[in-house]
């Protein structure tokens, strides 16, 4: 079985070509992580300190659940529609986003785990930080990192020499 991760973007549809690509007719599991309302205000520069007053964080994060499950069955029927047995996958998390995806593939006994890259560079990346990174850093099992098309294509005028964007 391999963990397909989902987030609804680009380049998570580009990983999900080439996963069908690669892998036709095998198991996946599409994963879509979302954050609590604790975890996001926490993170955030503003905090609880500054919050005039808090919203009703069940319903913030019953939303948040639905549109995950909203973007994994949109994972799923991308999946399946081309060639993968497909069954979604929700979690919220309480870490890092890589640290829940490692840990939802220890659970589920991944065989690989396949991904997107936003392609981030530079002070945008050491900023962002990078979930693809955290994940290649941390896991024991394989991972397929598919490149964003868009600066994978960049990349590509770049090394024949075209004026890029």
């Amino acid at each position: 079985m391999l963990l397909l991760c989902y987030d609804g973007s680009a380049d998570a549809r580009a990983a999900v070509e080439s996963a069908a690509e690669l892998f036709s007719g095998r198991h996946v599991t599409v994963l879509t992580v979302w954050q609590p309302f604790v975890e996001v205000a926490a993170r955030s520069s503003l905090g609880f300190g500054m919050v005039p007053s808090i919203p009703d964080s069940n319903e913030i994060d019953e939303a948040s659940a639905k549109g995950a499950q909203n973007t994994a069955a949109e994972g799923v029927e991308l999946a399946g529609g081309r060639g993968l047995n497909a069954e979604p996958l929700i979690r919220s998390q309480t870490t890092t986003t890589a640290r829940a995806i490692l840990a939802e593939a220890e659970t589920l006994g991944a065989e690989a785990i396949v991904m997107g890259s936003r392609g981030l560079t530079g002070v945008k990346s050491l900023l962002l930080g990078s979930v693809s990174h955290e994940v290649i850093q941390h896991a024991d099992l394989p991972v397929v990192v598919v490149p964003s098309p868009d600066i994978a294509a960049k990349r590509a005028r770049e090394v024949r020499g075209e004026a890029g964007e």
